[in-house]
């Protein structure tokens, strides 16, 4: 699969950037073991990164967190996170956040189904990019819950978002 598809965020309307960092994944780097998934033949740990970030507008209410591989092959890509409704005074998730017992946070169900982070599972191949993005949001709440779709939480976080921070790591292996 070749990763040059366009990355979700540049389909979007422009926005203001600020920093993401994180000690667990690295812009362009493989993501280790712990943030694979652990099922369709994978025996990873299923692990959400560490993010933090800094810059973000003065008038920020929220956050949201998202995690999307456009590389999947499914013509839409895949969604492996969507958190949000997170407290604008959070800005740090430690390893792990992304559990189904979260306690920051709403969680929408992702593409496997679960309302959790999902960690990456490409076929073999070519690498595929997974783009961890935070966006700073204008409200306090979507006024969404976690039974919308990644597609439905992805337009209303859109819609209220006044700017956007990304990471992108990327995972592949043989076959």
């Amino acid at each position: 699969m070749p990763t040059n598809a366009p990355l979700p965020h540049e389909h979007l309307p422009q926005v203001p950037s600020f920093t993401v960092e994180s000690d667990d994944v690295a812009h362009g780097k493989q993501l280790s073991n712990k943030h694979v998934f652990n099922d369709w033949g994978f025996s990873g740990e299923n692990l959400s990164p560490e993010l933090r970030w800094a810059g973000f507008p003065a008038e920020t209410r929220s956050f949201a967190v998202t995690c999307f591989d456009p590389d999947a092959p499914t013509g839409s890509g895949f969604w492996h996170w969507v958190m949000f409704d997170i407290p604008a005074d959070v800005t740090d998730l430690p390893t792990g956040a992304g559990a189904e017992d979260a306690t920051v946070g709403v969680q929408a169900r992702n593409d496997y189904g679960i309302k959790a982070f999902g960690g990456s599972a490409p076929p073999p191949g070519d690498p595929h990019r997974y783009v961890f993005t935070v966006h700073a949001l204008d409200v306090d709440k979507l006024g969404i819950d976690s039974e919308v779709s990644p597609a439905v939480a992805g337009f209303n976080i859109t819609a209220h978002t006044l700017a956007r921070a990304s990471i992108v790591p990327q995972y592949g292996h043989g076959g």
